[in-house]
Parts: structure tokens; sequence; C-alpha cells
């Protein structure tokens, strides 16, 4: 290599004086000899020049010097030469195998000047594959442009409501108002194709929001669309068809062969092919991600339920709920009472055996029990309950509960008596720690029935059996309940 007249050239393609940096890079190779790197610069100032075949060849030469390396860059840069020369087989085979270098750093380019060849050479689908694995390239900065060509495909052949998924997916990605404004009108002119009147309208005032004007052709579509719409809303036969056909729009697909296979525009749906997706390695990785994704939301939101369902136990322990509540505890215990079956469940194992066979026999059998009141407590409540005796008098009880776990169990029980100036007064089921002498009246001693006198022994101040006794008031109250490099740029080719 002669050294002086590389750096010259260098010098030259540094400034931009092309003719020059082909020039000196040209006559800086010894004959024979291979230079990736000056071929690849050469190559560059070639294209710059518009000299495709001679660009060409510089880059294949390039490709020869192994130990150079950048065997895609290369290969795009060659393609896209071969493509403006003309000579579009070559160039899609050299875009084929610039695709196949792993180690190169933007694919997409390739894929991108490989759509195009395929398009030049007819063949639409691949045309198609190429863009969609342009768009899907992570490396690509600007995948709505390789989308936008995507759905370009899919109307060629005549799949309009493909294009219509692949122009919107392309909006998704499109951050110029320019570029948005002609998407727009592509997907308007897709949704035109898919009978789809009023989203065509609706693509259509998008895309000329901003000012843009329509090209004829769009502009037909976009008047045969509001003609379709007001004559829907008419409630008449549209004349949809005779207007699409004015607008230049005939049949876009035979529905009896919706992928081309009888006509040889063959396309697998996207379903099929995955041109909405990733490959399949990534299809796996995105779904792990998803369901691990899926699995922490849905772990946050029952940890949350949790919360606030332990926060409402708590609020609800402490201001004396529990399960069962104390009023089922009550009844239950009259009820089994009256059944004769046991009743040693519903008593408290706090209590020694003296207490609980008082209670016991202290429980009447009845007929019926009604509820008078609850006083709640976190650790202690108390049951006003007035229960319907066989005899048929009434009488009421004050039933004293203790905590047990979630639930309640009976303590003591009391009888409730009204005194003849409206107090209560109260016979417990236990004696009184002074020693004094207790208080118990017999059963059938507890109420005069209605009309007779009150029996012998009763105490003086039992209501009548017409007269429910007063209620006591309760002891103690409640607490209050809280609630993206040769690429056509304005005409010139760009190269990498």
């Amino acid at each position: 290599m002669n050294q002086q007249r590389f750096e010259t050239g260098y010098a030259a393609y540094q400034a931009g004086d092309w003719v020059s940096a082909a020039s000196l890079l040209g006559d800086a190779k010894a004959p024979g000899e291979v230079n990736g790197r000056i071929d690849h610069l050469r190559g560059n100032a070639l294209m710059k020049l518009g000299r495709y075949d001679d660009a060409a060849q510089a880059y294949a030469e390039a490709l020869q010097d192994t130990s150079y390396g950048m065997a895609g860059a290369l290969g795009t840069n060659r393609g896209r030469a071969l493509l403006a020369a003309g000579r579009v087989q070559e160039a899609a085979d050299a875009l084929r195998r610039a695709t196949e270098d792993t180690s190169y750093a933007t694919p997409y380019k390739a894929y991108v000047a490989l759509g195009s060849a395929c398009r030049a050479m007819g063949d639409v689908r691949g045309a198609g594959i190429a863009y969609r694995n342009a768009a899907i390239d992570e490396a690509n900065p600007d995948p709505s442009s390789a989308l936008r060509k995507l759905g370009a495909c899919f109307m060629d052949l005549g799949r309009p409501s493909d294009a219509v998924e692949s122009y919107r997916t392309a909006l998704d990605f499109s951050t110029d108002l320019r570029a948005q404004s002609a998407t727009y009108c592509d997907l308007a002119l897709a949704y035109v194709a898919a009978n789809r009147m009023v989203e065509a309208i609706d693509a259509f005032d998008h895309a000329t929001a901003d000012g843009s004007m329509l090209t004829p052709e769009a502009q037909a579509a976009y008047d045969a669309a509001r003609n379709a719409v007001a004559a829907r809303s008419g409630n008449r036969v549209s004349d949809t068809d005779d207007l699409l056909a004015a607008a230049g729009y005939g049949e876009f697909s035979d529905p009896l062969d919706p992928t081309g296979e009888t006509t040889g525009n063959l396309m697998p749906s996207p379903e099929d092919t995955g041109f909405f997706s990733v490959t399949e390695e990534e299809l796996v990785n995105n779904d792990r991600r998803r369901r691990r994704g899926g699995a922490r939301r849905v772990f946050t939101a029952i940890l949350v339920i949790v919360l606030l369902l332990g926060a409402a136990c708590g609020v609800a322990y402490y201001l004396g709920f529990g399960w069962p509540t104390q009023e089922s505890v009550a009844q239950e215990l009259f009820a089994k009472k009256a059944s004769g079956e046991d009743v040693s469940q519903f008593i408290s194992g706090s209590v020694d055996d003296e207490t609980r066979q008082r209670i016991e026999s202290l429980v009447p059998k009845s007929t019926a029990t009604s509820i008078g009141g609850v006083t709640r407590a976190m650790n202690a409540s108390e049951v006003v309950l007035t229960a319907t005796l066989e005899e048929g008098a009434s009488k009421t009880y004050s039933v004293h509960m203790v905590r047990d776990g979630i639930g309640w169990k009976v303590s003591t029980i009391e009888e409730q008596y009204a005194s003849t100036d409206g107090t209560a007064t109260a016979s417990d089921a236990q004696t009184s720690d002074a020693g004094a002498a207790t208080t118990e009246a017999p059963a059938a001693a507890e109420a005069a029935p209605a009309g007779q006198p009150a029996a012998e022994g009763a105490p003086a101040e039992a209501a009548p059996a017409e007269q429910p006794a007063v209620e006591p008031a309760p002891a103690e109250a409640a607490p209050a309940e809280a609630n993206d490099d040769a690429t056509v740029n304005n005409g010139e080719i760009t190269v990498e």
C-alpha cells in the first residue's frame, strides 16, 4: 500500500472531494493487493459520484479481504449499488448474504434494501417478509418506515385488512408529524379498500389535520367514503360500490382465494408467519416476561386485598365483632337447652365447674328467644335476651360473654327483673365476693300467669306475663365504628 497516496486520498474523502478520493484511494493499492479498508472507502466515494457499477466492484474487492470483516455492511452497500445500477437479482443475492452476517449490528438496513429489490422483481411476498424483518430488528430506530412499506405490500396483494394493522402499528412508532400524516393517508386508503368507511373518514381527517393536501386519488377516496356514510345514515341502500369504482377502486381480493394461492401471489396470513411478531425465541422470551409481569401484578393485587381484609378484620375484632356472633351464641345456647342437648360447648372454658352447672341450670327450656340488645367490646360483651318460657311467660336474661378466638363463649348469665321504681335488678348465677347468700328463684316462681297473683316465694319485683321486663341500659357503650448506510435521501444514496 502506498501510504502517502492513502493518506492524501483519505483527507480528500473527509473533505467531501469524492473525485480525488476515488482516484487517490484507487492508486494507493499495489497491483493485486487486497485491502478492505481502501476499497470500502473507494466504494463509498464512487457511490457519491453515482458510479454504481464501479462502486459495486469496489465493495466486492473489499469483501475479499476476510481479515477486514464488516461483511454485513459491505454486502449491504454492494446490494444498494447493484440495485441503483438496475442489477436487481444480483442486488437481492448480495443483500441476502449480508443478512447472514451474525456480527452485523444493523441488519435492518439490508432487509429494507432487500425489500426494495424484491418489489422491483415483482416478488411482493418476499418484499413483505423483508420489511417485516426490518421492522422487528431492535437496532432499527424507525420501524414505522418499514411497517408502512409492509402495509403497501399487503395492499398490492389485495389484503387491505392486513394493511390496516400494519399502518396502525407504524403510527405507534412514528414521531415525525409529516410521516404521521402520510401514514394516516395510507391507512385511510386501506380502510376504504376494506369498506370500513367511518374509520376511513377519521383517518383522512387525521391526515389533513396539519394542512396537508391529499393526492387526487386520495381525495376521490375521501369523497367516496363520506358519500357512502351519508347514504347509510339515510337508511337506504348505498352507492358505495359505484362510488369506489368511480374513484379507481376495484376488487382487491378473491374471497375464495384470500391469500393469493391460485393467482401465485401467495402470502401467508400474519397469524401463520408472525408478520407482526418477533422470532420464535423472542416470542418465548416475551411470553415469559409477560407472565412474570402478570404474576407480579396478580401477587401485588392479592397482597393489597389481603392487607385490606386484615385491616378490616382487625378493626372488627377491636370493635367486638366475631364469628360466631354474640347473638347467635346466645340463641344457640337457649335452643340447645330447649331441645335437651348438651350446652357445654357454648360455655367458656375459663369458668369453674360450679359456675358451669349454675349457668346450665339457669338457662330455661324456652319456645322462642329474641335479642333485646348487644353491648360489644374487644374482649367482653353482653347480650340482652328475652326467652318465652314453656308456661307462656317471658323472661329477660343478661348473657355475659368473653372472647374465644374470633368467636364468643358464655361466662355468666343473669336474670333481669323490673323493679317497682322502673330500674332493673339482676340475680347473677354466681355468688357475690362478700359471701352473701345467692338470690336464685325457681323457674316456676319467676313470674305469675296473667290474671293470677304471683306464686308464693316469687320476688315481689317480677313483672306480669303480659308485661315484658324492663331492659337494663347497656353497661358499656360500644366504640364508634370507623369505617434506527446506503439509502436514498432526497435523491442521494448514502452509504455506511
